[in-house]
């Protein structure tokens, strides 16, 4: 017995040996997997900063990751509208799946919402925040259910709009030192960063600092330039410089194709199937030159506001050693019109909304990228596939993006999609329509429903004569309102005719002022694109009920 010890000895201790190498080369690997930074913006139009075409904005540090990085020229959103387009990206999946925006009457089930990629990340061994703004209902009771607030292990953010000074409008950010919005986000993400500093009050924790043996995911969400926050701007007296004088002297061009409400002759749309009367009034300032161009100059001073954030981020990831593991997303949830052929606000499915900036920085694939742009045609869907498969982690079976890293490690246009799909089943009080695009790389076909909805006008008028009083612009969470989502969601899938169609050629019209669909020299490519239509539209929707609860009936 006594000769047996030492072989025991030697193979308890050989044992020893293996299972270092074994937890070695677990920690190996999970500290090779990249560090997440997504950074999405509010209404960015494609055009907004340097590296996309603007010679007046100054956008230094987002040209810089540009320059070092991936741009898509071709990154499109699949809803032209905050809340789906966001809830889109999260769960990887079209509108029609997933069942939720401002006329649903619905948030994402605690079931659903276990697909989101920040939650797979966060239950795969990383170290999650988020920051910024969250205009995503997800629980029972939506944004009052607290389900975001503790899906993260850290959480400085806000429900619904900041405007542009945040700590009048969420209590969570009145201990911030900085009043205006990029600045306030900035110490949230600073904050987040500091490995052993965890020094922001009111920011909720859920480890008392960020674990330095972790990956990490930080989502950094602003609220602009979106009109709710640069709309806000007061040029105040403790504003930096930049919101108080910032562009004043500069030159504003009007948009192409600009026109303003007073000039309209022939509307873009017909007048039954755009309710403009009804839009909101939040985007009145394009009918006008005079206030388009005040506006425009608040949306610059906000793009440079971002800017100097990414840039400050950058600075800190340096000085922590963590810039050669560190993936960064810059991109924003859809765009907006300024006045292109009378047209203000979004929720339509032309290029002018749906087209959106998009820059990945992958450090590890970065160096030996043949070019820092692609052609390579990619859906808002994609971002969250591609952040799972780089961290390593099988995707849910729910999602419907494709894997970016192809691309990011030199693809070509080949190893995008063949058409991007957008819809908008935002139909409202506002006056927009229902409406659906299918294109490809240069044909571009629109279809649009039945408009039925009562304006918001009109339902003031009625409310008023019978002494209901004020109506909410967003009072939709009620029954009534469910089944109508609902219906306009299948209706198309049941056969819905349409009431009025577009075809445009993208690459001789990018603007997409000249309507082809009377065109016969071009039936061929209608009917290809209303093949591919079809065929997408019930890809989009799934075969499985869109998992999701009923908000209170207000």
């Amino acid at each position: 017995m006594d000769k047996e010890l030492p072989n025991m000895k030697n193979l308890l201790c050989g044992w020893g040996v293996w299972m270092m190498i074994l937890l070695g080369n677990v920690a190996l690997a999970q500290n090779a997997r990249p560090n997440i930074i997504f950074i999405l913006t509010d209404d960015q139009s494609v055009g907004y900063m340097g590296c996309d075409g603007n010679d007046i904005v100054q956008t230094p540090n987002l040209d810089q990751l540009a320059a070092e990085g991936l741009y898509f020229k071709q990154a499109y959103i699949t809803s032209g509208i905050c809340t789906p387009s966001r809830v889109s990206m999260l769960l990887s999946q079209y509108e029609r799946k997933h069942g939720v925006n401002f006329n649903s009457g619905t948030s994402v089930s605690e079931e659903a919402w276990e697909d989101a990629y920040p939650l797979v990340l966060r239950r795969n061994g990383y170290y999650t925040g988020w920051v910024g703004k969250n205009h995503a209902p997800v629980g029972q009771g939506g944004y009052t259910s607290g389900v975001m607030e503790q899906s993260f292990d850290y959480w400085y953010a806000g429900h619904r709009h900041l405007s542009f000074y945040p700590k009048k409008r969420h209590e969570i950010f009145k201990h911030a030192q900085a009043n205006t919005q990029p600045e306030v986000l900035l110490e949230g993400a600073l904050d987040f960063l500091s490995p052993n500093e965890q020094k922001l009050e009111g920011a909720i924790h859920f480890l008392e600092a960020r674990p330095e043996d972790k990956p990490f995911c930080l989502s950094i969400n602003f609220n602009l330039p979106h009109d709710a926050g640069s709309g806000t701007m007061r040029s105040l007296k403790d504003d930096d410089e930049l919101y108080r004088t910032g562009y004043a002297d500069a030159e504003i061009p009007l948009p192409p194709n600009y026109v303003a409400k007073a000039d309209i002759v022939t509307p873009k749309l017909p007048t039954d199937l755009l309710k403009v009367q009804h839009r909101q009034v939040g985007y009145d300032y394009v009918d006008d030159p005079t206030s388009y161009r005040k506006r425009y100059t608040r949306h610059l001073q906000a793009m440079t506001g971002i800017d100097r954030l990414v840039g400050r981020l950058r600075a800190r990831l340096e000085e922590l050693d963590l810039t050669d593991n560190t993936l960064i997303i810059f991109t924003s949830d859809h765009g907006l019109f300024g006045g292109q052929f009378g047209l203000g606000g979004k929720g339509l499915c032309y290029q002018q909304v749906t087209h959106v900036p998009l820059i990945i920085f992958d450090p590890s694939t970065a160096d030996e990228l043949p070019s820092h742009t692609t052609d390579a045609r990619v859906q808002s869907i994609d971002l969250a596939a591609t952040l799972l498969t780089k961290a390593g982690i099988e995707l849910p079976q729910t999602y419907q993006g494709q894997d970016l890293s192809p691309i990011l490690a030199g693809g070509d246009e080949s190893d995008g999609r063949e058409y991007i799909f957008t819809e908008n089943l935002w139909s409202n009080h506002f006056g927009n329509p229902r409406c659906e695009a299918i294109q490809d790389g240069r044909w571009k076909y629109i279809r649009y429903y039945f408009n039925g909805t009562l304006g918001i006008h009109d339902k003031q008028a009625f409310a008023e004569d019978v002494g209901y009083g004020k109506v909410s612009p967003y009072g939709h969470d009620n029954p009534t309102t469910m089944i109508t989502y609902r219906q306009f969601a299948e209706g198309p899938l049941q056969g819905e005719p349409t009431v009025y169609e577009e075809l445009y050629d993208l690459q001789n019209d990018p603007a997409e002022a000249e309507n082809l669909i009377d065109a016969k020299k071009h039936r061929k490519h209608l009917q290809r694109l209303r093949d591919a239509w079809e065929q997408h539209l019930r890809q989009a929707r799934g075969t499985e009920p869109p998992k999701v609860l009923a908000l209170p009936n207000k």
